[in-house]
């Protein structure tokens, strides 16, 4: 009998499945509410997103295809490479000029902007009262007005030039709204600014020239500082804290050669004089002087400012170079920003010819026609700040509003009175008062009106309305550098240099030349005052006395040193003296002291033959000078307290002061050298004169080093007298509790680039303190090697801590054999704008100690082109 069959289980009714629509439908009313504003945020944030896209973007330039541009008389290419560096070519100057202003306000039109407000003091136009006392302060010197009255004293051909440049700058901003031409005009009208630019103006141009010399001017924080240690200092402490130039340790740029019948030869035999030291002044006059530094000190960063401001740049002659021919580095250091203060640019005439005159590359400021640093057809110039002493500080005697006292007699001042708009508030009226001197910068701000009654005096009696501070300043008299500048831009040899050099009054600057014929030279330019010799220019002086006056001239251009094809074939300029003692003017009392200058020299003496990328190397030499000399001392520290603390110091057992930026040793040496420098002085002097820790501190320190019991090392805030080691022994203690806390326990996980980073802030809103504003226009965080007075010049203040404050601001090699073969890099990248992908493209190189081609010749132009606009005189 079979199995009966398996009875089907009787069929159920399917489930019907929900769609993601109805199971939302029938979920409880709080979760739907809660989902759907959810939702409406993500799409609130999505467009919102999208609309600061399109914002940041919207500013982005053309740079393919054709543009018709009105003020134009022929065709103009530019042509720009991966990095989007343009190379401009032209039929004539105007043109030339005309699409420099055109690209340059595509570019970097925002920063142009900027700096015409800050160099005019208008400033509070558009960020209102925060910035009133930088304009009262640039107002006062008038920085505006020198540059109108310069414009009557420049060549022609200058005047054109910057007539075209502004007329190109106004091609591309006159149809733009704010918006249209940078972000920056974008976030500030979310503010609520109602502002639409105005015109460029060649005198615009002009006015930058001010911001440079005003942040290369030289000695005269060094002046208020020694004031300031004058109250409980003696003339001999003071002195050990400015220590002579070690002129036999760091040779000087030229060496030996003398004024002859007021010209300077290479070859003569030098006569020379010295001014005295100042005496101390007492507190009235300290506390004016400080109140006055508060202000100088507010002054926003132009160029850079402060110390660890310097520049190396050298030349080798072809008997050095493995090309046969000369090389030519330069590296200025300056204040870092983000857009950097560079933008690379080529300036081509198809033809030269009477009209078409310019063939040249190499980096410019936006804001100014024609190329600072770079080559043209025959010759290469590199710049590094002289640093002379072109400023004073005098103390007037005052009597009622607007009187002075000059050699017992009462003097007018002369009066203007300014009007500082200010945003959203009345307008400002601002008193200036100036002396025989200068402006009263004293009287930028009602608090710094008198200098106080116990000011020096040899006339007893009364004082009248007290004591104000007057600025000398060269860059206060106008002077035709501008003509300087196109000058150099046009030279093909060493006379036509010369020539062009002689126009340059300030900033005085280092000049390195070489050209194709084999030479190479040197030449200081600038105005550079005759001081009687009362007046040695380290000390504020009694303006009352008229024996301070200077003499009311300048050192004569042939006067100044300068040298053609040197015996030992090469030129090393890294801000430190510039000619001995014997020379019979005084150029300053405050030179850099000579360590990266002599790191170069020995570097150059030691490699014979020098090839492109030799030179690019030296650029990033890392060593510490002051290791060498303070790293066997702390080594022969042996009382350290623990096995914890000995591990750190035997880091530096077998360091080669290098300081890359992965560096444990010099991680570590660096914190142990600002925890020094505050054990040892901070207890001592002044606040404002803590040591920053840059080149005057390794000479100070240097010399203290032999000296085990000297007076500086005994801390004055404790019983004991403690004694170098003592010093030394806690500095390292500090140190290794210090690195600990940042980085690690273990010492060979620390790194220098750490703690010693760049950032990159902009300007104005990169300093807003909202932070999504600040991470849309910043590029912060790179870790980086070098540091303070090194030739790899990533500066660092010690009273502040270990971020980067001033750095190589490009690098540049040019060969002079072949210009195609030459290198460059920037520190940022060309765009001003932060949605281009070339805001910061050339960062990353930089830090990583890259360069990038610079191609010179039309045809190395054309391999390396990526993008090619070509400007067409409009049809009407």
């Amino acid at each position: 009998m079979s199995d009966p069959s398996p009875t089907p289980a009787p069929e159920t009714a399917p489930v019907p499945q929900l769609t993601r629509w109805q199971a939302f439908r029938r979920a409880p009313r709080a979760v739907r509410w809660t989902a759907w504003t959810a939702l409406g945020l993500v799409v609130v944030l999505l467009l919102l997103a999208a609309a600061v896209v399109g914002v940041v973007r919207r500013p982005l330039p053309q740079t393919n295809g054709e543009i018709e541009v009105p003020g134009l008389s022929a065709r103009v290419e530019v042509i720009r490479d991966d990095h989007d560096i343009p190379q401009v070519y032209a039929d004539t100057d105007a043109d030339l000029m005309f699409a420099q202003g055109y690209v340059h306000a595509q570019e970097r039109f925002f920063e142009m902007d900027f700096r015409r407000h800050v160099t005019a003091g208008r400033l509070s136009e558009m960020f209102g009262p925060d910035t009133l006392d930088t304009d009262k302060f640039i107002r006062t010197m008038g920085w505006r007005r020198v540059a109108e009255e310069e414009w009557a004293l420049l060549e022609p051909a200058t005047r054109d030039a910057l007539t075209s440049y502004a007329d190109g700058v106004n091609a591309y901003i006159e149809d733009r709204s704010p918006s249209a031409l940078a972000a920056e005009y974008a976030v500030l009208g979310l503010t609520g600014l109602d502002y639409t630019p105005e015109e460029w103006e060649p005198v615009d141009s002009l006015a930058w020239l001010k911001a440079m010399a005003w942040d290369l001017r030289g000695n005269m924080d060094a002046e208020v500082d020694r004031v300031l240690l004058s109250l409980d200092h003696s003339a001999d402490e003071i002195a050990a804290l400015w220590p002579d130039y070690p002129y036999a340790d760091h040779p000087p740029i030229v060496s030996g050669g003398g004024v002859v019948d007021g010209v300077f030869e290479q070859n003569a035999t030098a006569n020379g004089t010295r001014n005295p030291r100042r005496p101390a002044y007492p507190e009235g006059v300290v506390a004016a002087l400080e109140r006055v530094q508060d202000s100088i000190e507010a002054m926003p960063d132009l160029v850079g400012k402060g110390r660890g401001i310097g520049s190396n740049s050298w030349v080798v002659d072809g008997e050095h170079s493995a090309t046969g021919e000369p090389l030519l580095a330069n590296d200025p250091h300056l204040g870092i920003s983000q857009p950097g203060i560079w933008m690379q640019m080529g300036l081509h005439c198809r033809e030269q010819t009477d009209d078409c005159t310019l063939d040249t590359s190499g980096f410019t400021f936006s804001g100014v026609p024609g190329v600072i640093i770079g080559h043209n057809a025959d010759i290469a110039w590199g710049f590094t700040n002289l640093g002379p002493d072109v400023t004073d500080l005098y103390l007037e005697e005052t009597e009622g509003d607007d009187r002075y006292v000059r050699d017992g007699e009462s003097e007018p001042m002369e009066v203007r009175t300014e009007t500082i708009g200010v945003r959203g508030e009345d307008d400002v009226e601002l008193r200036v008062r100036e002396t025989t001197h200068g402006p009263l910068i004293s009287d930028v701000s009602s608090e710094f009106a008198t200098v106080g009654a116990n000011a020096p005096t040899d006339e007893p009696g009364d004082r009248g309305s007290g004591y104000a501070v007057a600025l000398a300043w060269t860059a206060l008299d106008p002077a035709p550098t501008a003509d300087a500048i196109l000058g150099l831009n046009r030279a093909s040899d060493w006379d036509e240099f010369r020539e062009a050099a002689a126009e340059f009054a300030v900033p005085a600057q280092n000049l390195v030349y070489a050209d194709r014929e084999g030479h190479i030279g040197y030449q200081a330019p600038g105005r550079i005052p005759i001081r009687r010799a009362g007046n040695d220019g380290t000390m504020p002086v009694e303006g009352w006395i008229s024996a301070n006056d200077w003499t009311g001239d300048y050192i004569p251009f042939d006067g100044l040193p300068s040298v053609l094809d040197p015996e030992e074939g090469f030129i090393v300029t890294a801000n430190q003296a510039v000619i001995d003692e014997d020379y019979p003017y005084l150029l300053t009392q405050d030179w850099d002291y000579g360590y990266r200058s002599t790191r170069i020299r020995e570097a150059l003496t030691a490699e014979g033959e020098l090839s492109v990328q030799e030179m690019a190397t030296l650029q990033l030499d890392s060593t510490n000078p002051m290791a060498e000399t303070l790293v066997p001392y702390l080594l022969d520290v042996d009382t350290l307290p623990s096995r914890y603390y000995r591990n750190a110091q035997n880091l530096l057992r077998d360091w080669d002061f290098t300081q890359p930026a992965d560096s444990a040793p010099a991680a570590y040496f660096n914190v142990v050298w600002r925890n020094l420098l505050e054990l040892t002085f901070h207890d001592d002097l002044r606040e404002r004169t803590w040591p920053d820790g840059g080149d005057r501190w390794f000479e100070v320190v240097g010399t203290m080093l032999t000296e085990p019991a000297g007076p500086w090392w005994d801390d004055a805030e404790t019983d004991e007298v403690e004694t170098r080691d003592d010093i030394l022994r806690q500095a390292m203690i500090e140190a290794r509790d210090e690195m600990t806390r940042r980085q690690a326990r273990d010492p060979k996980r620390w790194t220098w680039g750490h703690i010693h980073r760049m950032n990159l802030h902009n300007a104005t809103l990169g300093e807003s303190g909202v932070a999504p504003i600040e991470r849309l226009f910043n590029r912060d965080g790179w870790q980086v090697g070098g540091g303070s007075s090194i030739v790899a010049a990533t500066s660092w203040n010690a009273v502040d801590g270990y971020e980067v404050t001033a750095a190589p601001s490009m690098r540049m090699v040019v060969s002079l054999a072949d210009w195609d073969d030459s290198r460059w890099i920037n520190l940022t990248g060309v765009s001003g704008h932060p949605a281009s992908s070339h805001y910061s493209d050339q960062t990353e190189l930089y830090v990583d100690g890259e360069t990038l081609p610079w191609a010179y010749s039309r045809e190395a132009v054309e391999a390396a082109a990526d993008d090619t606009l070509v400007l067409v005189p409009s049809a009407g």
